[in-house]
This record gives C-alpha cells, sequence and structure tokens, in this order.
C-alpha cells in the first residue's frame, strides 16, 4: 500500500519563506521610518521576551539565525547596542531602561500595521496558525536536537 502525501505539505514551507519574506520586507522599511533597523528590533524583542538576563551567547546564537546576521555582525550588533546604552551585561544581557522605553516604543509602532492586517483574519484562523507554527517549531527544534550530533566530549 502506497501513502500519498498531501499537496499542501509541498506547501507549507514555500508559502511560510513567501510570508516572511514579504513581512520582513514591510517590517524593514516601517522601522526605517524610525531610523530603527530589523536586527535592533529583533535583538529588543528578544531580550524583553526571553530576559531578563538572558546569556549573551543565546541571544547571540539566537540572532545569528537570522538570514542577515552572522557571528561578527551579532557581535558589532551588540556592541553598538551595549554603547548606545540600550543593553548591558556581559555574561547575562539585559534591556537597560533607555532599551527597555525605545523597546516598549517600538512595540507599539510595529503593533499599528500588525493590527491592521491581521483583523481582516478571522481571529480563530489567526490563534490556530499560531498554535500550529509554534508547535511545528518545537518538534522541529526537537528533531533537529536528536540528530545533531552532540559537541560535547564523549565520557571516557
Amino acid at each position: 500500500m502506497t501513502t500519498t502525501t498531501p499537496a499542501v505539505f509541498g506547501q507549507f514551507g514555500q508559502s511560510l519563506a513567501f510570508a516572511e519574506q514579504t513581512l520582513t520586507g514591510i517590517l524593514t522599511k516601517h522601522l526605517a521610518e524610525r531610523g530603527t533597523k530589523p536586527e535592533t528590533w529583533y535583538a529588543l524583542q528578544l531580550l524583553a521576551a526571553r530576559g531578563p538576563g538572558l546569556s549573551r551567547e543565546e541571544l547571540s546564537r539566537s540572532l545569528e539565525r537570522s538570514r542577515t546576521l552572522n557571528a561578527d555582525s551579532t557581535r558589532e550588533l551588540l556592541n553598538r547596542l551595549q554603547a548606545e546604552g540600550l543593553i548591558r551585561g556581559d555574561t547575562l544581557v539585559d534591556l537597560t531602561p533607555e532599551g527597555e522605553s525605545l523597546h516598549a516604543s517600538l512595540r507599539e509602532y510595529v503593533a499599528g500595521p500588525t493590527v491592521r492586517l491581521l483583523s481582516q483574519f478571522d481571529i480563530r484562523d489567526i490563534e490556530t496558525t499560531v498554535r500550529t507554527v509554534q508547535a511545528i517549531t518545537k518538534r522541529a527544534a526537537e528533531e533537529e536536537a536528536r540528530t545533531t550530533p552532540s559537541t560535547s566530549p564523549a565520557a571516557s
């Protein structure tokens, strides 16, 4: 008995990629009106969501997963944010009061277009989409952890 893969499985990744590209382009233009680069917004968002006291290493790894940042540009970004007084800490990183204020301002600024876009859809569809994408992300991360060789030294 042959199992046929649903066509939607093949459309899923491409649909997510196209949505991400389009939304990133819109976000980039919107943030540019405030003189902010997307990577600054993303770093502040990560710290606000996962902090306080997020390890610099974890923050760097998360930022490096983006298409625009690598290890060097992430280091430069974090150094710039620290020099601008938006973040503090070497091993554990926090938003400063100035960073918290900028994040809150940007969060409010970004919320407008987000609400305008998403309010065109049934709230239950949005909720289902969010739950589904979160579950897929979690399972994919678990699968990656199972299949990625450990970098820790083997026990003797």
